[in-house]
């Protein structure tokens, strides 16, 4: 089974939008795959729904449905390598502990990276054409 770890922005358009970010949520909460999170990354989700104007008792809903289907992770290391936004290091911290087999990101800070200690650094639309190989 793959280890996943899912920027931010999967989460908030999966929430938010159709798409292929809630198909991909749709498949961790079936357990198609294990996805990774840490209270960082839970903690930006619920800052981010609120600044797109959710209030906070829904935002701290979806945190708590995030929850039901996620692994959490307490990284032990800090990583310090994405000088233009440092949340996108909680993205990596999670994942290097998670030993993740991907990282899903819309992120262009991340995504131009392309891999991280190894782990490939896809868009979400990639990983299920090409990663699980299971489509929509």
């Amino acid at each position: 089974m793959f280890r996943i770890t899912a920027d931010t922005n999967v989460y908030i358009s999966g929430l938010l939008f159709r798409g292929a970010s809630r198909h991909f949520l749709e498949l961790a909460r079936r357990g198609v795959f294990e996805l990774a999170v840490s209270e960082a990354i839970l903690d930006e989700v619920v800052e981010v729904l609120q600044r797109f104007g959710m209030p906070l008792q829904e935002a701290l809903e979806n945190r708590r449905a995030i929850e039901d289907f996620t692994k959490r992770v307490y990284p032990s290391r800090a990583i310090q390598v994405i000088s233009e936004d440092p949340d996108d290091d909680r993205i990596l911290e999670c994942a290097v502990e998670n030993v993740s087999d991907f990282i899903i990101s819309y992120d262009k800070d991340l995504l131009r990276r392309q891999r991280y200690e190894g782990i490939p650094i896809v868009q979400v639309e990639t990983f299920l054409k090409r990663g699980l190989n299971i489509g929509r």
